[in-house]
């Protein structure tokens, strides 16, 4: 759309972050040239980062340097960049040097000081004000602007007051605000930290009025609340949980009147992941399973006893297999109870008892084996102390 301002809508990086113990290092890296690609392609203006840059508070080095480099390469395509830091991110480190970085055409803005004083870019058709609410702790919150209660509704609410305030000193100024929060109507997934506070996590969708265009980040899967309500979701799946999402951004246009277009671009899948469950013999052999060698994998085993080794066996096949659990079909749940007493038995005994419990089946001549040997090693080392 000739004219239009090309907004960028990411967020939910979570830089240094494994999966299942897989480092994603690579993949993110490979999302980062995906997304540098898309800024020129697509002609963006302003990228728009909505919290959860890093997946913790003292990220590792790697994830730093990638950051970096990813900061670095959004400038040098000309596109401006509007971050905002979310409840993974520390706050105070975040805003380290931010008033020296602004200068530079990247405004981070991870501070409740910052709150409703906006990044200003023009274009042909006016300025466009981006107002970034980072992820606010209700406590902090609430302290800082001597809130009447707790909670992210009410903390969200006061920033955009401020916001709207500030809008209203601005006739025919455009608007759009970052925000990191659990919008109420959201779909969440297994892979977000819960910020429920006394059951107040969640914030009404119409605290957002008055603006024309929400970048939110926090949910891991893309969705619009509203037309001009939407979360971006996280680049890469973090759970099996997303194994059906699509992963990507949104490319937002601003016309003279506001919104005009949302149109979302989806990123490269690493490695596709799915969970998948049946007996293990079933897995191991049918064809109907092959294209899921390649996959990583969530796998469910429904044998009526615990077969031996199935981890070992299951990755001859399908060798990115990163979780394993057992669900035998039909059995009743078991209300055994995991401790019983163990004052009258031996150590082989209880070990024995536990192996037919956890497992179904007693342990065989070679288990038994090994727990002699490893009770008798265990016994001699307590008698040298």
């Amino acid at each position: 759309m000739s004219g239009a301002m090309r907004l960028l809508h990411t967020s939910d990086w979570h830089l240094g972050r494994s999966f299942h113990r897989e480092n994603l290092i690579g993949a993110q890296s490979a999302f980062l040239d995906h997304l540098v690609d898309t800024i020129r392609e697509r002609r963006i203006d302003v990228v728009a980062v909505a919290g959860d840059l890093y997946d913790r508070a003292l990220p590792s080095v790697d994830a730093v340097r990638l950051f970096d480099r990813a900061l670095s390469r959004i400038r040098e395509t000309g596109a401006r960049a509007v971050l905002i830091s979310g409840n993974h991110d520390s706050m105070t480190r975040m805003s380290f040097a931010t008033g020296l970085i602004d200068a530079s055409g990247v405004h981070l803005r991870s501070s409740l000081d910052g709150v409703g004083a906006p990044v200003v870019v023009d274009d042909e058709h006016g300025p466009v004000a981006f107002y970034g609410i980072p992820y606010l702790d209700p406590e902090l919150a609430r302290h800082q602007w001597d809130l009447p209660e707790r909670g992210h509704a009410t903390a969200v609410g006061y920033a955009m007051d401020l916001v709207r305030a500030d809008l209203a000193e601005r006739p025919g100024t455009r608007s759009v605000v970052l925000s990191h929060a659990f919008v109420t109507g959201g779909e969440p997934s297994d892979s977000e930290r819960d910020i429920s506070v006394g059951g107040a996590s969640h914030v009404p969708v119409r605290v957002y009025d008055g603006v024309d265009y929400v970048a939110l980040g926090h949910l891991h899967g893309r969705q619009a609340i509203t037309p001009s309500v939407r979360y971006a979701g996280s680049p890469l799946a973090y759970s099996f949980s997303e194994e059906h999402h699509v992963k990507g951004c949104w490319v937002v246009e601003l016309d003279a009147d506001g919104l005009a277009d949302a149109e979302f671009v989806e990123a490269p899948v690493p490695r596709p992941l799915a969970r998948i469950r049946g007996r293990i013999e079933d897995l191991l052999t049918l064809p109907e399973w092959d294209s899921h060698t390649d996959h990583w994998l969530q796998i469910t085993l429904t044998d009526p006893r615990r077969p031996a080794h199935p981890m070992d066996r299951l990755r001859e096949r399908f060798p990115h297999t990163l979780v394993l659990d057992f669900a035998p079909e039909g059995a009743a749940p078991d209300t055994r109870p995991v401790a019983a007493s163990v004052a009258d038995r031996s150590e082989r005994q209880v070990v024995a008892d536990f192996v037919e419990w956890a497992r179904g089946t007693p342990a065989t001549p070679e288990e038994e084996a090994l727990v002699n040997t490893a009770v008798e090693q265990v016994r001699s080392q307590e008698g040298t102390r």
